[in-house]
């Protein structure tokens, strides 16, 4: 897909994404309530939106090459207190 092409289609969707939040009525229902308590809204979300190639000659995923990790002491608590088993 050419670039432009492939901003048009980003554009699109950037659309579709802002006109779904700005028609949904829960949304308005919640900032009308809060302007009703005497609040100003700002309402800010941050979408990344990328795009990958699908290689279309191969169905099968790519294998990518296995990674060793050395983790700190810290590390380990970290993830943990996500509920992440470290090993």
């Amino acid at each position: 897909m050419e670039g432009q092409e492939l901003k048009e289609h980003r554009k699109k969707l950037e659309a579709a994404i802002n006109d779904s939040l700005t028609d949904s009525p829960r949304i308005n229902a919640a900032i009308e309530a809060i302007r009703d308590v005497g609040y100003d809204v700002f309402l800010i979300i941050e979408a990344t939106i990328g795009f990958n190639s699908r290689d279309e000659t191969s169905s099968a995923p790519k294998q990518l090459p296995a990674i060793q990790l050395e983790l700190t002491t810290q590390d380990e608590k970290f993830l943990k207190s996500l509920k992440i088993a470290p090993k």
